[in-house]
């Protein structure tokens, strides 16, 4: 009797270990992911396959090598986003496609891969970003309806201010590019005027 009392409680105290383990994971990855996190399981439908995806996104990004990018790159690509900017003035759809190829090219020199389809990109910057990955989601599906002429300037505009949300965070530093950007978010424009306003 006493051995099988004892047995029962080994048995209680290593579930109560593994479900405190679960928890335990679930929070850091709560934590770890924040609205990503909540995404992924809406997305799956079941909590235990999202955790699962998600572990196996860090597991992938500790093979990666990612690096910061050094002052005098950060310039260089500062400079190049200010000219897209500039870009939009006149030329809306090119600017957003500019900005699109200049977030993968900051990505590909921070270490992350670039080759693979655009969902396993994403998923990929969501282990470091992942406060802003759905900006970069946003943004890729607008490029997306411009390539087909179904986006309007406003809609472009939209594409280049989330773009601009991953980019930042890539570069490193927030006053690279300027904090003007930030300040356009606010309230759509429509006239070739204001747009020249928002986007300098």
């Amino acid at each position: 009797m006493v051995i099988v009392i004892v047995a029962i409680v080994l048995i209680a105290l290593v579930v109560g270990a593994l479900v405190l383990a679960r928890q335990r994971r679930s929070q850091q990855l709560q934590e770890g992911f924040g609205p990503e996190y909540e995404r992924t399981v809406s997305e799956r439908g079941d909590r235990k396959e999202a955790e699962a995806e998600l572990l196996e996104r860090r597991k992938r990004h500790d093979r990666f090598e990612i690096r910061e990018l050094d002052a005098a790159a950060r310039d260089r690509y500062a400079d190049r986003w200010r000219s897209a900017q500039r870009r939009f003035v006149d030329q809306p759809g090119p600017a957003v496609g500019e900005a699109d190829a200049l977030v993968m090219e900051v990505m590909r020199d921070r270490g992350y891969p670039v080759a693979d389809e655009f969902e396993q990109r994403a998923a990929d910057v969501s282990v470091d970003h992942p406060g802003v990955v759905e900006h970069y989601r946003a943004a890729h599906e607008i490029s997306g309806r411009a390539t087909t002429g179904e986006a309007s300037t406003e809609d472009l505009r939209q594409a280049m201010v989330h773009f601009r949300g991953l980019f930042v965070e890539l570069l490193g530093d927030a006053a690279e590019t300027g904090d003007r950007a930030d300040r356009d978010a606010e309230a759509p424009r429509t006239t070739r005027n204001e747009n020249v306003r928002e986007m300098r």
